[in-house]
């Protein structure tokens, strides 16, 4: 499996989890992403994922003129993308333990 797919399974949350914390833009989501580790994530992928969010509700949309030229897009979390990042939070949780279950080399966590 290549890390594009495992990548693809959790942008949704980590863009939503960037977002709740306060109103931003698609530059700055990127740079938060890069920061975060993300370094090969591109605006191609990215404002696919907030186009998909903003129709699903999750998140809300202006548009504002920039300050440094045209008009930028800032993005705020809904009440219904709060809901969606808490149960994505849960389920990325018990994935992550589930997994770590399997591949902790120590064998710890199962039984064969």
């Amino acid at each position: 499996m290549e890390d594009t797919q495992l990548l693809k399974g959790v942008l949704e949350g980590c863009v939503l989890g960037i977002i709740r914390k306060g109103e931003t833009y698609g530059y700055e989501i990127l740079s938060v992403m890069e920061a975060a580790g993300f370094e090969n994530m591109a605006e191609g992928t990215l404002y696919p994922v907030l186009t998909r969010l903003d129709k699903k509700g999750a998140i809300a949309c202006r548009k504002e003129k920039s300050p440094l030229g045209p008009i930028r897009k800032y993005y705020s979390i809904t009440a219904e993308g709060e809901e969606r990042y808490q149960e994505f939070r849960k389920n990325f949780k018990q994935l992550v333990l589930n997994t770590e279950n399997i591949l902790d080399e120590n064998g710890k966590g199962w039984l064969i």
